[in-house]
């Protein structure tokens, strides 16, 4: 989810100087140069307070004023935020809710394969070998966080010199259901979809591998698998035709073949990808050197590591504010405080945002000079006296000063120390009184002196019990049903996408699809009860049936506030006519707060 796309050539076109159009900062941070632009909107260079470069991509203004496309963006970056691997730019900072959204992520300093491939030709089988394992860890790691890419093209793949990123995962699901999808605005690009992406059908992790084995052959071949044309064409050939791999090299056809099969549930998973890759490899395991890719490309990426400096400062304004505002003169020592402070807003972006301000030296500390407090003249100096009070109840009044000799001095210091003694032993007592009176009060005594002496607070209401667990045994829960867990009689109702609170989509995979209903698969040997899953926060939308085995335990929340937990005790037969997995199922009813009051 990054968008970091820009044309070949040299260090001018990748970093273009921004225009009277382009902002000169966003949230703080500094532009730098403009990287690229498409559908979704603009990509800025800027850089972290450390220095580190970030692609800002700031969405269309069209797409901030559709409410659904900023309810899925939010839900979207919230889960990008979660993945965290070796070949994709980790989300580091975005604003879902401004007048204009944005996201930032790490900048990767590195030609996309489309920029690539259009400038140098097709990559050797070796390098797209490396490609398509890099990319496929890349999609295990985003189907983890619940998300599917639903636009995996080459355009969003970027070679750096350590292999590949997986970028935008997740924006095309954003704007998929806005209103500007039906006027002209196309999301995901044809040559790159899934027969059921096409058709109008469910996307599906599945739908990822398809556009998988498209990125392959275009990488090997440097054509699309389905050729090019109109849209309404190559769409018809993805779902009615087979694809043209003439040109793929030997060692790649079963590979991409796999991936390229019109049936979802045929395409191979991401490990079988992975071990395909390593069978084709020429060496003994995939090893990734700093050669990977050809020489062109890899002076490509010498020519995006040469970022733009940052900016050191913001321009000054183009007009004059309209409030008044007078610059702050220079402080001087004996010069009084300005009236009014000057608005900061111009003066530099938040703390944590952009490049760090420019270094002030501390100054010394310097002690304040005295106040002077008025004396009285001297003609009035009689006419007030305070009247001495007692050091302590039932102290006697202390006597007035004796001029001159020893003994009056030595009387004030033993009536210095008595004082002493005494008001410390008494502050001393009472901080102890009070301490104990707070003790009590946190045991349950629920004490408390009130004004009126002698009254008492009401206890803490104790805390709601736990609700009873109600087993469901040997639920035979099949591909294509669902699972409501407030029912008395726990029966799989047909139906896999209407907001059901648990369902096994055909995909094969189990799916949270109430709104705030999440699933947690359970470490392996890990006891599941109600305790592990309200306290366990590894969610996700989804859990796939390959990771699961016969005792593997999933949590589920729903967002009514049900608790269920999932204990996998097998699955369908190879020879069985349907597809199913047989669980035992525990339910805690109204465990936990609602979805909506959470």
């Amino acid at each position: 989810m990054s968008g970091q796309q820009s044309g070949p050539g040299g260090s001018a076109q990748v970093f273009q100087p921004l225009t009277g159009d382009d902002p000169t900062t966003i949230a703080g941070y500094r532009l730098a140069a403009k990287l690229g632009a498409g559908g979704m909107g603009k990509v800025y260079l800027s850089y972290t307070p450390g220095g580190r470069p970030v692609a800002i991509k700031v969405i269309r203004p069209e797409f901030g004023e559709d409410q659904e496309f900023r309810r899925r963006f939010a839900q979207e970056v919230q889960s990008a935020q979660r993945v965290q691997g070796l070949f994709t730019a980790p989300v580091i900072d975005a604003d879902t809710d401004g007048a204009q959204p944005w996201l930032a992520t790490a900048y990767v300093p590195g030609p996309s394969l489309a920029d690539a491939v259009v400038a140098h030709g097709a990559l050797p089988v070796e390098a797209v070998l490396l490609l398509i394992a890099g990319m496929a860890e890349a999609l295990h790691v985003i189907h983890g966080a619940g998300i599917v890419h639903r636009d995996l093209k080459p355009s969003n793949v970027l070679l750096a010199a350590d292999g590949p990123r997986v970028i935008d995962f997740g924006i095309a699901y954003a704007a998929d259901a806005t209103s500007l999808t039906g006027s002209g605005v196309t999301i995901g690009t044809p040559s790159f979809m899934a027969p059921e992406q096409a058709a109008g059908r469910k996307v599906t992790a599945a739908t990822d591998i398809f556009a998988l084995g498209q990125v392959a052959a275009y990488a090997a071949t440097g054509s699309p698998a389905f050729g090019e044309g109109t849209s309404h064409g190559v769409l018809y050939r993805i779902v009615h035709e087979e694809p043209d791999l003439g040109g793929v090299p030997p060692r790649l056809t079963e590979l991409v073949t796999r991936c390229l099969a019109k049936d979802p549930g045929a395409r191979p998973s991401i490990p079988e990808i992975i071990a395909l890759c390593q069978a084709a490899n020429a060496e003994t395991v995939l090893r990734r050197p700093e050669d990977w890719l050809p020489g062109p490309v890899a002076a490509d990426i010498t020519v995006r590591a040469a970022a733009p400096a940052p900016v050191q400062a913001p321009p000054p304004p183009t007009v004059a504010p309209s409030v008044g505002y007078t610059p702050t003169a220079p402080v001087r020592p004996a010069a009084a405080p300005p009236a009014a402070a000057a608005p900061p807003a111009a003066a530099a972006p938040p703390p944590g945002y952009g490049p760090a301000p420019a270094y002030q030296p501390p100054q010394p500390y310097r002690t304040p000079p005295p106040v002077a407090v008025p004396v009285p003249p001297a003609a009035h100096a009689h006419a007030y006296a305070p009247t001495p009070m007692p050091a302590y109840p039932g102290a006697p009044a202390p006597r007035p000063p004796q001029r001159g000799g020893r003994r009056g001095a030595l009387a004030a210091l033993a009536a210095a120390l008595v004082f002493t003694v005494v008001g410390g032993g008494a502050a001393y007592v009472a901080l102890k009184d009070d301490d104990k009176d707070k003790g009590q009060q946190a045991q349950g005594g629920g004490r408390s002196d009130n004004a009126g002496g002698g009254g008492q607070s009401s206890p803490e209401p104790s805390a709601k019990a736990d609700p009873k667990p109600v087993d469901h045994k040997g639920i035979n829960l099949t591909a294509g049903y669902h699972l409501t867990l407030s029912d008395d009689s726990l029966r799989p109702q047909q139906g896999e996408d209407g907001g059901y609170e648990l369902s096994y989509d055909t995909g094969w995979y189990l799916d949270a699809e109430s709104q705030g209903g999440q699933l947690v698969l359970l470490d392996p040997g890990q006891e599941g009860s109600l305790a592990a899953c309200r306290e366990d926060t590894r969610f996700t939308q989804n859990v796939y049936v390959n990771k699961l085995s016969k005792g593997r335990q999933v949590c589920v929340i729903t967002g009514t506030g049900h608790l269920g937990l999932l204990t996998v005790q097998g699955f369908s037969p190879e020879d069985s006519p349907s597809k199913y997995i047989t669980l035992d199922v525990t339910v805690w009813r109204n465990a936990i707060r609602p979805a909506s009051g959470r």
